[in-house]
């Protein structure tokens, strides 16, 4: 069934504030396992269950690792149980189209791509399926401001 409503960038604090504040599941698509714990393909995901967010992993590559932050990790967006709320994407521009059709399978509410990953004809596809995109931003540095607006 075609979406009704196109999804909407989230350029501006206000929704990427409403968005933190509802978001609860979290898929981490390109996370990296606690033996590259100093990349922030680890470090952010670290931060965001610390704070609260529930981390689904969804490791890339490494095909030997089962678990990442305590938790079982998931081959593909698709095949994590339940409604995922935001995708936080760990992936180079160029390598975002080939995982497009499990996050269309998947239909988060949002996917959010890190810091300097921008992809507008990748974005658009989001979008026109309904899925907001927010993109070249770090979730880590946006919780902390959200945070410090709230203290």
């Amino acid at each position: 069934m075609e979406p009704t409503v196109r999804g909407q960038l989230l350029e501006d604090f206000d929704a990427i504030d409403r968005l933190l504040q509802r978001t609860r599941r979290i898929a981490v698509l390109g996370i990296k396992p606690e033996t590259r714990a100093e990349r922030p393909a680890h470090q952010i995901p670290l931060y965001l269950s610390n704070a609260g967010y529930e981390v689904l992993p969804v490791p890339v590559y490494y095909p030997d690792v089962d678990r990442i932050l305590g938790r079982a990790v998931h081959r593909k967006v698709a095949d994590v149980p339940g409604r995922v709320d935001v995708v936080d994407v760990f992936r180079k521009p160029e390598d975002l189209e080939p995982h497009l059709p499990d996050l269309l399978a998947a239909r988060p509410r949002v996917v959010w791509l890190q810091s300097g990953i921008r992809h507008d004809a990748f974005a658009g596809k989001l979008l026109d399926a309904g899925i907001d995109v927010v993109q070249d931003r770090c979730m880590r540095v946006e919780h902390r401001r959200w945070r410090s607006g709230r203290d």
